[in-house]
């Protein structure tokens, strides 16, 4: 059987019935499903799997096919909460992606279904934004959204700092946030530590146990000239002494150089923390594991009281 050429929409997008008009049969669109070549992101539409080589993020780009194809389905749905954050590209801390996520716009009506959730409340005309045909709503509304649905303090604020990361208005988030609203005292407490320069969930999360541990936050991205000439960027810096790391797969794919692997990455980023030590700095790292165990801040603690940083 030969390589078949997919008819796909705006979005990548295989419609069941733009394909049958193309001439591919009913047999072979089965075939497709049945070996994983197409995968169904909603009733009469897939994706090529093709998408998905290479990537270790193959749920994230699925679930947000789901949320194209329920946005360009019957009446055009508001897609809200984790729906819109995934089509504005935020990057949530362990976001719920088992269902697709709309707001109806209503005081009521609010329902739970098989593979979505709609949302009751209100839209108003500054809550909902076009992005790329699709109707989400806004950076500012979805960020305030997740933070009063998930109360938590990480994902609250990995939130908060991807919105305004992605170009979210400070001060149209803190007109919002003067609402009385129930869990709108965590989210103001979130945004109050919020800042744009965290870079991805990791780096929220660590801060997040910084402020539940009472310590000084460290600045973001500090930069420092190596021997090299290079100029290397650090996730966390305190007191011209000690650079924080966060690592996480993502950080280490997004590095990668063409024709390299995760292995080159890590071989390279060893010399880089051998020539920071070099200008007299402790470096730390710490990743997903330390932060599900609760272990960083020990950790950071041991080392602050051997540089005699205060926390």
């Amino acid at each position: 059987m030969g390589e078949t050429l997919w008819p796909l929409d705006r979005y990548g997008i295989v419609h069941r019935a733009t394909a049958l008009a193309a001439g591919i049969s009913e047999r072979r669109l089965a075939a497709a499903v049945h070996s994983g070549e197409l995968i169904v992101v909603a009733r009469g539409m897939a994706i090529p799997a093709h998408l998905l080589v290479g990537r270790i993020d193959a749920g994230r780009i699925i679930y947000r096919y789901r949320c194209i194809a329920a946005a360009i389905g019957a009446g055009r749905p508001v897609l809200s909460h984790e729906s819109a954050a995934v089509v504005h590209g935020m990057q949530l801390l362990y976001p719920e992606q088992r269902y697709v996520h709309v707001t109806n716009g209503r005081d009521g009506g609010g329902s739970t279904r098989s593979q979505r959730i709609i949302h009751s409340g209100l839209l108003d005309d500054d809550d909902v934004v076009e992005v790329g045909g699709l109707l989400v709503t806004s950076l500012e509304r979805t960020a305030l959204d997740l933070a009063l649905k998930t109360q938590n303090l990480p994902q609250a604020l990995a939130a908060f700092d991807t919105a305004l990361r992605n170009g979210g208005d400070a001060e149209d988030f803190e007109r919002r946030l003067r609402a009385s609203r129930h869990g709108i005292a965590l989210a103001r407490h979130a945004f109050a530590f919020a800042d744009g320069d965290s870079e991805s969930p990791g780096e929220s999360w660590s801060r997040a146990q910084m402020i539940e541990a009472d310590h000084p936050l460290p600045e973001l991205q500090v930069e420092y000239t190596l021997e090299s000439g290079r100029t290397a960027r650090c996730d966390f810096g305190r007191d011209g002494l000690f650079v924080g790391e966060f690592d996480g797969m993502i950080k280490y794919q997004r590095e990668m150089r063409d024709g390299e692997d995760v292995e080159d990455v890590v071989i390279r980023e060893k010399l880089r923390e051998d020539q920071l030590r070099d200008l007299g700095l402790d470096v730390g790292r710490w990743i997903w594991d330390d932060l599900r165990a609760k272990t960083m801040i020990p950790k950071l603690e041991k080392r602050y009281d051997r540089l005699g940083i205060r926390y």
